[in-house]
C-alpha cells in the first residue's frame, strides 16, 4: 500500500460513515484525487489522521481543540485549524481541516502510511456508495481496503481561529452541521469560554 500511495495512488478505505478515498500529500497524489472525483481545485478536502499527534505534525492544536475532541464521539468532527506551514491550496493552504479517524481499518492505514485525505470516495454531486470495493470499482479505482460503512450524515466541521497570537485567543465557527448539532457544539463551546 505504501509504495501504491508514494507513488500518487489513491485507495480507498472504511470510515464510520462513508468509504473515504485516501491520497498521501502530494502533488501528485492530490492531482489524481481531484482528477477521479471531479472535484474542483477550489473545493479542499480535509485530512485524515491516526490521532492527535499525528494532526500536531501539521496544524496548530490548542487545548480547548484536545478537550472538544475528548468531549464528542471519535470521528464525529473535523476541525479546521491554522497549519504549521502552507500546504498545498487543494487541502486548504493556511487552514487545513482535520479528522481523528474513528474506524479501525482507517486508523490502520493513517498509521502505515501518515495523514491521508479524508474525503468520500465518490465523484462530486454523486451520492456514495457504502460499501468500500463497490466505491473503489465505481471510480475505477483497484486500491481499497474491504469495508461496509454505516452511512448517515458526515462529520460536523468546526473551524478554529486565533484572533490574537499574542493571547492566543480561538474563535469558533461551525462550517457544516453533520453528526454533532449545531447546538451541541455551540453548548459546549459557552460552557467552555
Amino acid at each position: 500500500m505504501i509504495d501504491h500511495l508514494s507513488q500518487g495512488g489513491l485507495v480507498v478505505y472504511p470510515t464510520s460513515t462513508l468509504p473515504g478515498l485516501g491520497c498521501l500529500l502530494t502533488s501528485e497524489g492530490l492531482d489524481n484525487l481531484f482528477k477521479t472525483k471531479k472535484r474542483h481545485p477550489s473545493k479542499p478536502v480535509s485530512i485524515g489522521v491516526a490521532n492527535i499527534l499525528q494532526a500536531k505534525q501539521l496544524v496548530e492544536v490548542p487545548h480547548c481543540v484536545v478537550d472538544m475532541l475528548d468531549y464528542f464521539p471519535k470521528g464525529s468532527l473535523t476541525i479546521i485549524l491554522p497549519t504549521k506551514e502552507t500546504l498545498d491550496q487543494r487541502l486548504g493552504g493556511d487552514m487545513i481541516g482535520v479528522r481523528i479517524f474513528s474506524h479501525p481499518s482507517a486508523i490502520g492505514l493513517a498509521m502505515e502510511v501518515g495523514p491521508i485525505t479524508a474525503t468520500s470516495a465518490n465523484e462530486s454531486e454523486v451520492e456514495p456508495e457504502l460499501d468500500t470495493r463497490t466505491a473503489a470499482e465505481t471510480l475505477n479505482l483497484d486500491h481499497f481496503i474491504e469495508g461496509e460503512c454505516a452511512g448517515g450524515l458526515g462529520s460536523t466541521i468546526v473551524k478554529f481561529e486565533n484572533g490574537n497570537s499574542q493571547q492566543a485567543v480561538w474563535s469558533l465557527s461551525i462550517i457544516r452541521e453533520g453528526v454533532v448539532p449545531r447546538a451541541d457544539v455551540v453548548r459546549w463551546w459557552t460552557t467552555q469560554a
